[in-house]
């Protein structure tokens, strides 16, 4: 198998394989995320030093070794610990695949947000390997996939979402922010189509997301930014088109969210996306 690939900051995509999509970060100290979510299935893989890790109300300094699990929507961020060196790799899975995969209706959240079984770990970081490794075919690269997750729901606990956390009310909330994400939202308008008041809602908003509604808006922008990215679009073109007033606005939200710039994330190579150090 071809060395791992040295590039400080790297991403991983394949067009044959649009259901995965991994990064690696060599050297996370200046590598910093704002609180946000994502709509796929997440988990990571610290491969050396410690970093402050936060998942909805748990907080953790997690350690090489350690396996970090995000459920679709939960709000998270993970940043270096006062200059401590860190590294870590990140793999992002279509919820639609997921369930194949799984063999399940619907997705049921995992309990744990961390984990430090070994199997687990080094299972996770093999399975990285292959992904990145550019002589490896895709074959090869979906069946190591498909493994790794087929064995996850043999190795830790599901929870089953409480119904008080499902209310209909927000869920229109949240339905209509993503319908209407690109353009600019008023509370009292979220409000009157969920039938909360804008008080309450943004109350209950946060308890079940973890962020006001303006900050799902933002999340939602983001993620529809790396979409238009990963079609090839001009990032001024995204920019506007997601809803923001001109390129810099969106980079500077882009790079609390992603923790790279738009020219990163979209920069292809072969084999994996590479990005080159962050610029300041």
């Amino acid at each position: 198998m071809a060395h791992r690939p040295v590039d400080a900051h790297a991403f991983w995509r394949d067009p044959a394989l649009p259901f995965l999509e991994a990064r690696q970060v060599a050297d996370g100290r200046a590598v910093c995320y704002g609180l946000h979510s994502h709509r796929t299935f997440s988990i990571g893989a610290v491969t050396n030093g410690r970093s402050s890790y936060r998942n909805g109300r748990h907080r953790h300094d997690v350690a090489a070794g350690t396996v970090v699990l995000m459920n679709p929507e939960d709000a998270h961020a993970c940043n270096p610990l006062c200059d401590v060196p860190w590294s870590y790799r990140m793999l992002y899975v279509d919820m639609a695949w997921l369930t194949e995969i799984q063999q399940v209706a619907d997705f049921t959240p995992y309990a744990a947000v961390a984990s430090t079984d070994p199997h687990l770990y080094r299972s996770l970081d093999r399975m990285f390997d292959v992904l990145f490794d550019a002589e490896v075919e895709v074959l090869a690269k979906e069946c190591a996939a498909a493994a790794f997750f087929g064995d996850l729901d043999k190795r830790l606990e599901k929870i089953e979402v409480p119904l008080a956390m499902a209310t209909p009310h927000i869920d229109r909330a949240a339905d209509f922010i993503t319908e209407h994400c690109t353009r600019r939202l008023r509370l009292t308008e979220i409000a009157d189509v969920s039938g909360l008041s804008p008080s309450y809602l943004v109350r209950a908003f946060r308890a079940r997301h973890g962020m006001t509604p303006h900050a799902y808006q933002l999340n939602r922008r983001i993620q529809y930014g790396q979409g238009e990215l990963r079609r090839g679009r001009p990032i001024v073109d995204v920019a506007l088109s997601a809803g923001f007033a001109d390129q810099a606005h969106f980079q500077r939200v882009f790079k609390q969210h992603v923790a790279a710039t738009p020219r990163q994330y979209a920069r292809p190579a072969s084999g994996y996306a590479a990005a080159a150090e962050p610029q300041p």
